[in-house]
């Protein structure tokens, strides 16, 4: 069975970013491919031509990876909007084929954004890693991400033990036990998922731009608030000057409406050299 992936694409690329930051108890890269665990099983996306192979197999697990490798993003389109500008047009001809990799579970990205808050990515990997640890599921090589229910009885001295701060861990165990519905975000649009989740303890514009980036796989967001996308607008448009977060918004228009796209390149620019 072949889950398609639309062209470009290239698998190696689209999981460097988690081959980079690894080991990674969620997403693991083993048996020539992806691992992710799906209802209680570790599930393995191998690479071939047109796509992906899943196995086991199955509807649930079709969907889940194409959504994780970024089916969605036209990225066709975006290579054409953006051929007249010589800066990002190289990226994507060195990057040709690359895909955001996205995050399936909402409460996941969450968790996540909050813990990488004004730390480095491998730090914040190493305090989610012990967090997956202590409240998930194994999966064979991998775990099930933490349920809200899972983590809605955790103490805050529990996860400042596994590496949280006192605030983010005050604010993941107030997400978890929110009432907010994570799954009716997705009809929402772009301004009303960032109202509904900066309502939310210790969740700023920052994490809501990322959650519509990295979960819900909306297409024109641009995260300018993060020091990541402005150090690639330093690097590769303005010569090393400094870029604040309004000069980045600006910045970002020329690349719409495939802002996430060109977030995506940049970043990988940025990481790759």
């Amino acid at each position: 069975m072949v889950v398609s992936i639309p062209e470009p694409f290239d698998f190696a690329r689209t999981v460097e970013r988690i081959a980079a930051l690894g080991p990674d108890r969620v997403n693991g890269l083993a048996e020539g491919g992806l691992v992710r665990a799906i209802s209680g099983r570790a599930v393995v996306a191998r690479p071939v031509a047109g796509g992906v192979t899943v196995e086991p197999r199955g509807a649930a697990e079709a969907s889940m990876f194409r959504h994780i490798l970024g089916a969605g993003f036209a990225v066709d389109s975006f290579e054409q909007h953006v051929a007249a500008d010589a800066v990002i047009a190289r990226l994507t001809r060195a990057l040709r084929g690359l895909r955001p990799f996205l995050v399936p579970d909402p409460f996941e990205m969450l968790v996540t954004s909050i813990t990488a808050q004004q730390i480095s990515l491998h730090a914040a990997l190493a305090v989610r890693n012990r967090i997956v640890e202590r409240f998930g599921e194994p999966c064979g090589p991998v775990y099930m991400f933490p349920s809200p229910d899972s983590m809605a009885d955790a103490s805050v001295a529990e996860l400042r033990e596994l590496g949280l701060s006192r605030s983010k861990a005050r604010f993941v165990v107030e997400i978890a036990r929110s009432e907010l519905d994570f799954g009716t975000l997705a009809a929402l649009s772009d301004a009303d998922v960032v109202d509904a989740l900066t309502a939310l303890p210790g969740v700023g514009r920052w994490t809501a731009e990322w959650f519509l980036a990295r979960h819900l796989g909306r297409g024109d967001v641009w995260p300018a608030g993060d020091l990541g996308v402005r150090r690639a607008l330093e690097r590769f448009y303005t010569d090393g000057e400094p870029v604040d977060e309004s000069a980045a918004r600006q910045l970002g228009e020329r690349f719409a409406p495939y802002r996430t796209l060109a977030c995506a390149y940049l970043l990988a620019g940025l990481r790759l050299g």
